[in-house]
């Protein structure tokens, strides 16, 4: 997130004596990436955040993989995923590998009984239904249908729902999720022919600072598993912050299609990017016009990715019988395209209203057990004549 941000009170230089009203010293905390060489933040909390009471119970939420290798094209039925009042509970993964874990999410209920840290992944939630406020210790986000939300790992967060019908896209990413390279320029400013600015972004704003001493629930994740510990002090302690490593928001209606006299290929639709996957956004866009063009697009083999695609919205112009929140799985080793009929009724066709999100991973994806609950176990079949 190549953006300086600063929220509360921070002193005018760094690892200098800051001192609380009754004299006594706040205390710093360094919350950085990579060692000490990518992106930090310099957090000044009320009470060490070292702090730990004990550790309450260690679960294993590692999930069961029902198919690790595959050459077989799926769909998936996402709102057959069955909603749960527990925020990570209904957190169901489907499609993973080492580099990541995609999944669905469909909570009735806000995340307010514990505090949540992924020590493990960086996680991007996009937001398919639902609305409310991201809350975490460098400050809230509020959300609403069509954005993303991106929690740099070691995060400490709680999410507020303003109502029970909530469907979520997440991926838990295991290597830093960014801003796509060539959409910045040597300073880290995002250049005029980016599909969108750092105007569009949401950024924390109103600071929390808990002044509490109890018993408060923090639940991290770390290789996998979940492990309970009850800190003395709130874990909203922050008094104020400055840095680059943050969480953030960003609307997928933001983003401005890139077009041409001909079909433009998928790079044109790249969102955020980490060295193992990239993620793409499909959004609503004039088609191509050139006078012989074919908006549908072409047939392309995935030889060295596999390619996720997450329908939110709209008519799906490149596929038939697809419904919102179906996923389809295009696996590296075979050629995909569009579905009979649809490379033909494109042409003379002017805008397209879909939406979609897009995951490519340089690396195969295997199947959960959770998935097969929901694969339709023919859609392997829907190219045949």
């Amino acid at each position: 997130m190549p953006i300086y941000h600063t929220l509360g009170k921070i002193p005018a230089k760094r690892h200098v004596q800051f001192r609380k009203p009754d004299g006594g010293l706040y205390y710093e905390q360094l919350f950085g990436t990579i060692g000490f060489d990518g992106m930090s933040t310099l957090l000044y909390q009320v009470y060490r955040p070292t702090m730990v009471k004990e550790i309450l119970s260690e679960t294993d939420v590692r999930p069961e993989i029902a198919v690790e290798k595959g050459i077989k094209a799926r769909l998936l039925k996402g709102f057959e995923v069955r909603p749960e009042e527990d925020f990570l509970a209904s957190r169901k993964a489907l499609l993973v590998n080492k580099d990541i874990h995609i999944g669905l999410a469909a909570p009735r209920r806000s995340l307010r009984e514990y505090f949540y840290k992924n020590a493990d992944a960086d996680e991007l939630l996009f937001i398919h239904k639902g609305s409310g406020t991201l809350r975490t210790q460098l400050g809230n986000i509020p959300f609403e249908y069509g954005d993303y939300l991106v929690i740099p790992r070691g995060i400490i967060y709680q999410v507020d729902f303003d109502t029970e019908d909530n469907r979520l896209l997440f991926a838990e990413s295991f290597h830093p999720v960014y801003t796509p390279k060539r959409y910045r320029n040597w300073f880290g400013q995002l250049l005029e022919q980016a599909p969108f600015c750092e105007r569009d972004y949401k950024l924390p704003q109103n600071l929390e600072t808990h002044d509490e001493k109890g018993n408060f629930i923090l639940k991290i994740k770390k290789e996998g598993i979940l492990y309970e510990m009850l800190y003395p002090t709130h874990p909203f302690d922050v008094v104020g912050w400055d840095g680059y490593n943050y969480p953030y928001g960003f609307s997928i209606h933001n983003f401005e299609p890139i077009t041409g006299r001909i079909h433009q290929p998928p790079p044109v639709h790249q969102t955020f990017e980490t060295s193992a996957f990239v993620v793409c956004s499909f959004c609503p866009r004039m088609y191509d016009y050139h006078p012989l063009s074919i908006p549908a697009p072409y047939n392309h083999s995935n030889i060295d990715s596999d390619e996720m695609l997450y329908y939110v919205d709209g008519d799906f112009m490149s596929r038939n019988h697809i419904e919102q929140g179906h996923i389809t799985l295009h696996p590296g080793g075979i050629p995909h395209g569009p579905a009979p009929g649809a490379y033909e009724r494109s042409v003379g066709q002017k805008e397209t209203r879909e939406l979609a999100v897009m995951i490519d991973t340089f690396r195969p994806l295997s199947l959960t057990a959770e998935a097969l609950r929901i694969d339709d176990g023919k859609y392997y079949q829907s190219w045949l004549e």
